[in-house]
C-alpha cells in the first residue's frame, strides 16, 4: 500500500486543536465564532490539500502517495470536526450506549483512496434508533462538511439495517465491503463487521460474484466494449481503476484479505501479479490525480483537449515516429490491457480453487476431453501443466490453432502460462517452419481468424512471434480519424476481410463481395491486410517501410517469391487506391492511366480493391460510406477496363460521339432542332465528365430554364446508390459564382464532397454539387433543402454576403475540444497529373467555410476551377482542384505555382477570430 506523506505536512492535529481552544475555550461555541471556526478549518484543509498537490507536482510522488494522503487529511479533518462537537457544541458528560455512534468511511473513501476532487462517503453507524444528541452530532459534522465544499454522500443505519440493506442491494454491499472505522464505538463497528461476514459473504459468495462480474459487462457495454477508444473514461472504462476494483471486491469478497499482498499469501496471485496490480493502480492514480487537478474537477474522461496536457505533465517526450501524446496513450492502453490479463487470471485461479472445495462458480461447468495434446476444462482449451510450454514450445501457437479448429475458448489458466513464458518465444522459435506454417493456418482460416489474432495478441503471443507487430500493440494514432489502435485496427481489418468472404457483408459490399470469389492469391490477402500498418510509429512513411518488413518476414511465413513480391507491393500501394478514389478525378485520362500503370494487373486491382475495403472499413465505425463506396467502385470498372482493353483507351473524339448519340436516343420527346441546340451546349470535357442518366437529367434541366427564362435554376436529387444528395445549379457564370455558392452550402450546414464545375458554350454555368448531411448520408429533409435553396439565391443574388456570415457564424461558435489537434498547413502544385488541368491538393485544419475561402483565394489568383474532390479525415481536410488559367491552359509558370501556395496557405491558417478563442480556452 502507498505511503502517505509526512503527516504533519499534510495536517498538524495539535496545532488545529489549539487554535480552535484560543477561539472558543474561555467564550463557547455561539454565533460569533460559528465562522471563525469554520475559516480555521477551512485553512487546514486548503493548506492540506495544497502541500499534497504541491508535493505530486514537483516532487513527482505517485497518486497512490496522493489518493492516500488525501484520505488522511479528510480522517483527521472529520475526526476534529466531531471531537469539536463532543466538546463544544453538543457536550455530554456520561452518553448512554444508545447515544454512542461509530463513524464508518465507506466506498472509496474507506479503501482510503481519494483523488483530489472525489466524493466522501460516510456511515454514521447506530446501536438502535438515532437519538436527539447523536442527530446533533451527526447533523454538525454534515453540516461543516458541506460548508467547507467538500461532496458527502452519507447514510445512517443500524447494523441490523446495514446487513439488511447489503443483502438486497449490490451497490450498498460493495460499498460497506470496503468500510473503515474512523471514530467512536469500537465494539459497534466490530458487531457490524461480524454479522457482515457471517450475514452477507458467506451466505451469498457466488451470487456477488456473478454480479459483479454482471455489473462489468454492462459497465464494458455502455462504453463500447473495448479499450481502445479515443477518449477512454480512466474511471468506468475497460481496463480503468474500475476493474481493478472489482478484481479487488470479488479477492476480498472471497478470501477476506486487505490488500492484493494477502492474495499472494493465499496462493491466489503470484508475486509478479502482485506486482502488475500495483504498477496498474499507481499509474491509473497518476492519471486520475493529474487529470483532476489540470480541469480543477472530478473528470474521469482522457478527452482529446487533455491528453496532450497530460503527456506533457508526465514527461513523455516526442520521439522519432511517435509524439509525446501518443507515447502516453500507448502506455495507457498497455496498462488496460494489463488489467484485462489480471482479471483472466483470477477468474482462473477462484475457479480452480473453488473446484477444489465441491462447488462450482457462476457459468463454469467443469467437464473434461483431451484435443491434440490439451485437455478441453470447462468449455475451454487448457494446457496440461505449467511446464507443458516449456517442454513443447510449439504449443503457444498450436493452442491457437485448435482452439480455433474446435470453435473453443482458451482457457485463463493457459493465457497466464503463456504470459509467464513468452520469453520461449525466441528467434529460433520465430523461425521454426511449422510454428509460421500454423499461424498462416490461423490467419488464413475459414473459421473466423479475428477472434483467434485477438486472443493471440491479448496474450502477448501474437506481437512476440511477430516482432514488429508488437511495436504497433496499444499504438494510438492522435487524431479524429482513426478510432482504434493500430493492432486493433488492423485485426478487426482482417475481421472485416473475413466477413466480405462470407458474404455478410454483401449489402455493404456487393462488388467487394463478388471480386473477393475471382481472388487467387487468398493467402497473399490475408498477410498484407496483416501487414498494411506494421510500419506506422518509425518517423518514415509506414507504406515504404511496411513493405520492406514483408520482404523479410513473408519467406519466413514460407510464402514463394511471387506471393513474397505482391504482399510488399500490396503493403506498400495499400493507400493508392483510396487516394486516387477519393481525391483525384476519376474523369481524368489520366488518373486512370497513372493508377492503372502502378496496378499493372487484374488480380492486383482485386487484391487492392478488397484491402482497400477492409482497411477504411475497420477505421471506425463511421468512416464507410456509399459515397466512399461508389468512389472506388467507379475507379475498380474504369481501370478494369483499361487493363482489359475497354472503353477507357477509345479516342476522345468517338467516346464524345457515343455520349451525344447515347442522349440523342434518350430525349424522345424532343424535336430535332431542340435536340441539336443542346448539343452544342457542351465542350467535349463535358461529354466525357458525366454519364448518360446525368445527360439526360442536365438536358430537361436546362430546357426548362431557358423555356422560363430562368437566370437561376437549381435542382436536387437524391443518388441512392452513393448516399448523397446532388445539387445542380445552372446560371450566369462569373468567376466568383463557386465559393459563394460553396460559403451558402457551408451556412446551411451542408458538406460537400464533390464538386464538377462545367461552362456551356452559351456562357452559362453548369454546376453540380454532391452534399451529404453531418452524420454521412444524404441531405433530404425538406425545411434544410428548402433552406439551402434559399441560402444559395441570397448568395448568388447579392442579398447576402457569404463572407460576412460566415466570419459572424465562425464568431459565435465556441471553440471545440478538437481544438488540440494540430494539422499543419500544405498546398502542392502538380502539372503531372493530369494532360489538361493543374492540380492544386491542399492539407489543412478543418473549419466553418474553410472551402469558401479557398475557392474565394483561388477565383482571386485568376483561375478557373473545373472540379473539386473535398475529404475530410476527422479534423483534417485534404481538397484537390482541378484548375486552368483564363486562357483554359494549365499554369506552367513556377513564380504563379509559388503564388497560389502562398496565397492558399494564408487561407489554411486559423482566423484570428479562432486562434483568439483557442488560445483563450487552452488558459
Amino acid at each position: 500500500m502507498a505511503r502517505v506523506l509526512k503527516k504533519k505536512q499534510i495536517i498538524d492535529r495539535k496545532a488545529l486543536v489549539g487554535e480552535l481552544e484560543d477561539l472558543v475555550g474561555w467564550s463557547g461555541y455561539t454565533s460569533k465564532t460559528q465562522g471563525q471556526v469554520l475559516a480555521i478549518f477551512k485553512s487546514y484543509m486548503s493548506n492540506g490539500f495544497a502541500e499534497v498537490r504541491r508535493h505530486f507536482e514537483e516532487d513527482s510522488i505517485s497518486g497512490d502517495e496522493v489518493v492516500r494522503s488525501n484520505s488522511f487529511l479528510i480522517d483527521q479533518l472529520v475526526m476534529n470536526i466531531h471531537d469539536f462537537a463532543i466538546q463544544y457544541v453538543y457536550p455530554m458528560s456520561n452518553p448512554t450506549t444508545g447515544e454512542q455512534i461509530s463513524v464508518v468511511a465507506t466506498g472509496g473513501y474507506g479503501r482510503e483512496e481519494m483523488a483530489p476532487h472525489s466524493d466522501i462517503d460516510l456511515l454514521f453507524l447506530l446501536p438502535y434508533k438515532k437519538t436527539a444528541h447523536s442527530e446533533q452530532i451527526i447533523e454538525f459534522i454534515l453540516y461543516m462538511l458541506w460548508d467547507l465544499g467538500l461532496k458527502v454522500g452519507h447514510a445512517t443505519r443500524s447494523v441490523d439495517e446495514s446487513v439488511r440493506l447489503a443483502r438486497q442491494d449490490l451497490t450498498i454491499c460493495t460499498s460497506l465491503l470496503e468500510s473503515r472505522r474512523l471514530l467512536g464505538g469500537e465494539q459497534l463497528y466490530r458487531d457490524f463487521k461480524q454479522r457482515f461476514a457471517d450475514e452477507v459473504i458467506a451466505k451469498d459468495t457466488l451470487g456477488f460474484i456473478d454480479a459483479k462480474l454482471e455489473e462489468r459487462d454492462k459497465r464494458h457495454a455502455s462504453m463500447g466494449d473495448t479499450r481502445y477508444v479515443l477518449e477512454p473514461n480512466i474511471k468506468e472504462g475497460k481496463g480503468g481503476l474500475r476493474d481493478l476494483q472489482t478484481l479487488f471486491w470479488i479477492a476480498k469478497f472471497i478470501y477476506q484479505v486487505d490488500s492484493v499482498n494477502d492474495l499472494v499469501t493465499q496462493g491466489v496471485l503470484t508475486a509478479d501479479d502482485a506486482k502488475t496490480f500495483a504498477k496498474a493502480q499507481s499509474f491509473l492514480w497518476t492519471v486520475r490525480c493529474h487529470l483532476h487537478y489540470l480541469v480543477g474537477r472530478a473528470e474521469e474522461r482522457l478527452s482529446f483537449d487533455v491528453q496532450n496536457d497530460l503527456a506533457n505533465r508526465m514527461s513523455y517526450t516526442d520521439h522519432a515516429g511517435l509524439k509525446g501524446v501518443e507515447r502516453f496513450m500507448k502506455h495507457y492502453f498497455l496498462i488496460a490491457k494489463d488489467v484485462g490479463d489480471l482479471t483472466r487470471i483470477l477468474c482462473a485461479v477462484l475457479e480452480d480453487q473453488q473446484k477444489k472445495q465441491g462447488f462450482r462458480l457462476p457459468s463454469f461447468p467443469f467437464s473434461r476431453r483431451t484435443i491434440e495434446g490439451f485437455q478441453v476444462d470447462s468449455g475451454r482449451l487448457n494446457i496440461k501443466d505449467s511446464n507443458d510450454l516449456k517442454s513443447s514450445p510449439l504449443k503457444f501457437i498450436q493452442l491457437f490453432f485448435e482452439a480455433q479448429k474446435h470453435d473453443l475458448d482458451i482457457h485463463p489458466q493457459a493465457l497466464r502460462s503463456m504470459k509467464q513464458n513468452l520469453k520461449l518465444i525466441d528467434k529460433s522459435f520465430r523461425n521454426n517452419p511449422e510454428a509460421n506454417r500454423l499461424f498462416v493456418e490461423i490467419l488464413t482460416s475459414q473459421k473466423d481468424p479475428q477472434i483467434a489474432l485477438m486472443r493471440m495478441n491479448e496474450a502477448g503471443v501474437l506481437g512476440r512471434f511477430i516482432p514488429d507487430f508488437g511495436r504497433v500493440v496499444a499504438q494510438m494514432q492522435y487524431d479524429m480519424y482513426h478510432v482504434y489502435t493500430v493492432d486493433e485496427h488492423t485485426i478487426r481489418a482482417i475481421g472485416t476481410l473475413y466477413s466480405i468472404e462470407q458474404g455478410r457483408l454483401q449489402s455493404d459490399h456487393p462488388l467487394t463481395s463478388g471480386v473477393i470469389s475471382e481472388v487467387q492469391s487468398r493467402r497473399v490477402l490475408y498477410i498484407a491486410v496483416l501487414l498494411h500498418d506494421i510500419a506506422k510509429g518509425r518517423g518514415g512513411d509506414h507504406s515504404v517501410l511496411g513493405a520492406e518488413v514483408a520482404l523479410k518476414l513473408c519467406p519466413r511465413m514460407g510464402l514463394t517469391e511471387w506471393e513474397t513480391e505482391t504482399v510488399a507491393w500490396l503493403v506498400r500501394h495499400h493507400l493508392l487506391m483510396t487516394y486516387t478514389a477519393f481525391k483525384r478525378d476519376l474523369e481524368d485520362p489520366k488518373t486512370i492511366s497513372d493508377f492503372e500503370e502502378a496496378v499493372q494487373s487484374p488480380e492486383r486491382l482485386r487484391l487492392l480493391l478488397v484491402l482497400s475495403v477492409a482497411d477504411v472499413r475497420a477505421v471506425g465505425p463511421n468512416v464507410w460510406n456509399a459515397w466512399k463506396a461508389g468512389l472506388l467502385r467507379d475507379l475498380y470498372f474504369r481501370t478494369l477496363e483499361v487493363l482489359t482493353g475497354g472503353a477507357p483507351a477509345e479516342q476522345r473524339t468517338s467516346r464524345v460521339a457515343r455520349a451525344k448519340d447515347r442522349l440523342r436516343n434518350a430525349l424522345t420527346g424532343w424535336s430535332e432542332q431542340e435536340v441539336e441546340a443542346h448539343l452544342v451546349r457542351g465542350y467535349d470535357n463535358y461529354w466525357l465528365t458525366f454519364p448518360a442518366d446525368s445527360h439526360i437529367h442536365h438536358a430537361e434541366l436546362v430546357r426548362k430554364a431557358e423555356a422560363e427564362k430562368l437566370k437561376l435554376h437549381i435542382e436536387t436529387r437524391i443518388v441512392t446508390d452513393h448516399d448523397v444528395t446532388e445539387l445542380v445549379i445552372y446560371t450566369a457564370n462569373d468567376p466568383g459564382l463557386f465559393s459563394r455558392i460553396a460559403g451558402a452550402i457551408a451556412l446551411a450546414g451542408a458538406p460537400i464532397v464533390d464538386a464538377k464545375i462545367m461552362t456551356m458554350s452559351n456562357g452559362m454555368a453548369l454546376d453540380t454539387f454532391w452534399i451529404q448531411d453531418a452524420k454521412g448520408g444524404t441531405f433530404e429533409s425538406p425545411d434544410r433543402l428548402k433552406k439551402l435553396l434559399t441560402r444559395i439565391e441570397d448568395a448568388l443574388s447579392g442579398k447576402v454576403n457569404t463572407t460576412r456570415e460566415l466570419g459572424l457564424l465562425r464568431d459565435r461558435t465556441p471553440p471545440r475540444r478538437t481544438r488540440v489537434f494540430k494539422v499543419p498547413p500544405h498546398v502542392l502544385v502538380d502539372n503531372k497529373l493530369s494532360r489538361t488541368h493543374t492540380v492544386i491538393e491542399l492539407n489543412g485544419r478543418n473549419r466553418v467555410g474553410l472551402l469558401h475561402d479557398v475557392t474565394s483565394a483561388i477565383t482571386e489568383l485568376g483561375l478557373q476551377i473545373a472540379s473539386a474532390h473535398i475529404s475530410t479525415y476527422g479534423v483534417r481536410v485534404v481538397d484537390v482542384f482541378y484548375v486552368k488559367d483564363i486562357f483554359g491552359l494549365k499554369i506552367e509558370n513556377k513564380e504563379k505555382h509559388k503564388a497560389i501556395i502562398d496565397a492558399l496557405l494564408t487561407v489554411l491558417s486559423p482566423p484570428v477570430i479562432e486562434a483568439k478563442q483557442n488560445a483563450a480556452a487552452a488558459e
